[in-house]
């Protein structure tokens, strides 16, 4: 029983003592005049007749009276067991309270309470009319259907009710997570399959966005999405929007996460397709942005073949520069982005040396760098090699595009 309920019996209990007490009192007021008691004064009664029947009358009252003193008196008797019981309440319900206090504090791992109920005997009162039985409060109320024991009841510990709720909270940590991991592993295939593949793949990750938006595997896997997205349309304003939204997904990986090296990779990826559609200026910007955040990647993530060759694009970019776009660039920034042929050779060899046949672009480029290093038959060979893959993907057809001409311009 808590304390509350204690409370509540033990103030109803002495409601009905005091509206007992207060019948008591309204009977001896209202109820019967004083001469009932006795016989009536003589000097009152004009003749016989008038006197026999009100001897006759009182003697009925005396009965009746009779009667009601002797209900009366049970009443009382029940009223002093009642005072008896409240108590014994009394008495009990600082016990209960400092079982609780133990039992919240984890004294006690499993401390039941359970008051001794006390059986209070049925008075029996006789009167000339017959015996009529009068039963205790607590028997009324079983009688009539209520509960008047008081049941074990275990009290809870604190630290029971902490561990189950860590426990409610750790599965629903862990459902979560499997439904992460699950949509990872589809996000994963999907970039691997097919153009239908990955748009089913990207509209996937949409979907899921609001619920896993603060997930750094959730977002660069976002962001390649969008990249997967911007290399299948060839709508120019579709490829913006793809690009700056996989750059600000990106973005919002990297500040969860400043060490994660993926989220680096898409961010330096993102900032190079926003430079197709900058001007000079942000073009050059996006430069920098985008090597200082590959260089970061690399830095985390050393054993990726595609940031060697991201990495051979910059610089073979960079070494194309024109006069005017370097002196724009030391204009807007102080010291403009170097690079040499030679840096980017040596980039997407080591893309090839860490997987062999990684792409048909990069067989392009290693083409396009020996061809400029005056390497003719070296820049043949690669050209052979890349000709050898078949092209599936939209970047393979546009690598076959600069391969053809590639090829006419060494072939006499």
């Amino acid at each position: 029983m808590s304390h509350s309920e204690s409370k509540g019996l033990f103030l109803g209990m002495l409601a009905g003592a005091a509206g007992i007490s207060f019948a008591f009192v309204c009977w001896k007021k209202l109820g019967i005049p004083g001469y009932f008691i006795g016989l009536p004064e003589r000097s009152s009664v004009k003749d016989s007749s008038t006197f026999q029947n009100n001897q006759g009358a009182v003697m009925v009252l005396q009965g009746r009276q009779l009667q009601m003193l002797e209900k009366l008196s049970s009443l009382l008797e029940s009223v002093k067991e009642l005072k008896v019981e409240v108590q014994y309440l009394k008495d009990t319900i600082p016990k209960l309270e400092e079982q609780i206090r133990d039992e919240l504090k984890g004294k006690n791992d499993v401390r039941r309470i359970s008051p001794q109920h006390r059986a209070i005997k049925r008075k029996k009162s006789e009167t000339n009319k017959g015996a009529v039985e009068y039963p205790s409060s607590e028997e009324a109320e079983s009688e009539g259907g209520y509960i008047t024991a008081h049941t074990d009841t275990e009290v809870e510990s604190e630290d029971e009710r902490e561990r189950k709720r860590l426990n409610v909270q750790s599965t629903k940590v862990a459902e979560q997570g499997a439904e992460l991991l699950s949509i990872l592993q589809k996000a994963d295939t999907s970039h691997c399959g097919c153009e239908s593949d990955k748009q089913e793949g990207f509209r996937m990750m949409l979907d899921r966005e609001e619920k896993f938006g603060n997930k750094v595997e959730f977002l660069w896997r976002l962001a390649r999405a969008y990249g997967d997205m911007f290399d299948m349309t060839d709508d120019v304003e579709e490829k913006k929007n793809y690009a700056d939204n996989g750059k600000s997904v990106a973005g919002k990986a990297i500040q969860l996460d400043h060490s994660s090296g993926r989220s680096h990779q898409w961010f330096a990826i993102m900032c190079g397709y926003m430079s197709e559609f900058e001007s000079v200026q942000n073009k050059i910007k996006n430069g920098y942005l985008f090597k200082e955040h590959l260089d970061k990647a690399i830095e985390l993530n050393p054993q990726d073949p595609l940031q060697y060759y991201l990495l051979g694009r910059w610089c073979y970019a960079v070494s194309q520069l024109s006069w005017i776009e370097r002196k724009v660039a030391a204009t807007l920034f102080g010291n403009p982005p170097t690079a040499t042929i030679q840096e980017a050779l040596q980039n997407f060899l080591k893309a090839e040396e860490m997987r062999p046949g990684y792409s048909k672009y990069n067989y392009v480029f290693l083409a396009k760098c020996y061809k400029d290093l005056g390497q003719k038959v070296d820049a043949l060979k690669y050209c052979d090699a890349a000709s050898a893959i078949v092209s599936v993907t939209k970047e393979d057809k546009d690598a076959q595009k600069d391969l053809e001409v590639l090829l006419a311009s060494l072939r006499p």
